[in-house]
């Protein structure tokens, strides 16, 4: 068996070997992508571990390995450099600690990471997508907004309705003020063009899993983060309990207590940003549709302020939606349970 560690860099990989069975070992620096393939290739047919800290810019090299029959295993890299005590750091060291690991069990038991399929990870690449044009699209709004606020134009009508539109275009602008106007209105109606087939891809992946169905009947909950919860969670057996959960969704403070003393600080903020950005988001409408979370809302707003309230109530979702994917249940079925989970 090929034990193999792998310091991955976006340009090359240095990597620290031994085969248990023929003896041989050393250390090698592979270029990317045709010496690494090159060497990986000529192992096909052998058992082979790979080990590697969890990072960017790694997809091909991912394929690359499922496809000729590899194991892959990714690392806390966190642990894993807590692991390393000493100082002297170079790309032939973390090759050869990451090899240590894997043949000692370090590596499996207190470092490997779950990781999602690849039909998963390229559907979190549409939710990113659409995420991101999104954003830019609100950014182009936003810039239209301003000139209409800076001509004088009141807040009714609307200025996204037909008649605030045709107001809009009809006013007398400068030169470079009617062409900020005129690119961004360009610009809209692109990002318009683009994000609708998105939206409709992200509502069929969505209704195409049970799991993201069922957690759509909570209030609030829309097909964007019902998809992007269960992409990110994956299996909700991964966790033993909802702390574990909220832990890994950033959503519970940070804390520095020794000497008996507690000292709590703002969320943790680890985890997948864009899942606790969603789940944030998704609270406010919660709050507004559901009785229970909105008398929570608006105890934390009074008593604290009204961003530290949708945290919270963002927290006491995911612990629900967990909940109902761990056990199968809809929203009126979680209701009639009687669970006071979150």
């Amino acid at each position: 068996m090929w034990i193999i560690g792998c310091d991955y860099h976006p340009r090359f990989q240095q990597i620290a070997f031994v085969n248990t069975e023929g003896g041989e070992c050393g250390h090698r620096r592979l270029q990317h992508v045709a010496e690494a393939e090159q060497f990986y290739r000529a192992l096909q047919g052998q058992t082979v571990r790979v080990g590697m800290e969890a990072g960017g810019h790694a997809r091909w090299f991912e394929r690359l390995l499922a496809e000729v029959g590899h194991q892959l295993w990714i690392g806390d890299p966190r642990k894993i450099r807590a692991a390393e005590t000493r100082k002297q750091k170079t790309d032939a060291r973390d090759a050869a600690h990451l090899l240590e690991l894997l043949r000692n069990g370090q590596f499996e038991t207190k470092m490997r990471i779950w990781v999602p399929t690849a039909e998963a990870r390229d559907v979190r690449q549409l939710v990113l997508h659409r995420h991101r044009l999104v954003g830019m699209r609100t950014r182009v709004k936003n810039q239209l907004r301003a000139v209409a606020l800076n001509e004088g134009m009141g807040p009714k009508p609307g200025l996204w309705s037909q008649k605030g539109q045709a107001q809009f275009r009809a006013l007398p602008l400068p030169v470079w003020s009617e062409r900020r106007r005129a690119d961004n209105l360009e610009l809209l109606a692109e990002l318009v063009r683009r994000t609708e087939p998105l939206d409709q891809a992200v509502l069929a992946e969505a209704e195409r899993r049970p799991e993201a169905v069922r957690l759509m009947t909570h209030p609030g909950i829309g097909p964007i983060t019902a998809l992007t919860f269960v992409l990110t969670i994956g299996d909700p057996l991964r966790f033993a309990n909802s702390r574990k959960l909220t832990s890994y969704l950033g959503v519970i403070p940070a804390e520095d207590s020794s000497g008996g003393r507690q000292r709590l600080g703002h969320i943790s903020k680890q985890g997948n940003v864009l899942l606790r950005s969603l789940l944030v988001e998704a609270a406010h409408s919660a709050a507004q549709r559901e009785p229970e979370l909105g008398r929570c809302y608006r105890r934390l707003a009074m008593r604290k302020n009204p961003a530290i309230a949708a945290v919270a109530v963002a927290r006491k979702l995911a612990v629900r939606l967990w909940w109902m994917w761990k056990r199968g249940l809809n929203y009126q079925q979680f209701r009639a349970s009687g669970s006071h989970a979150g």
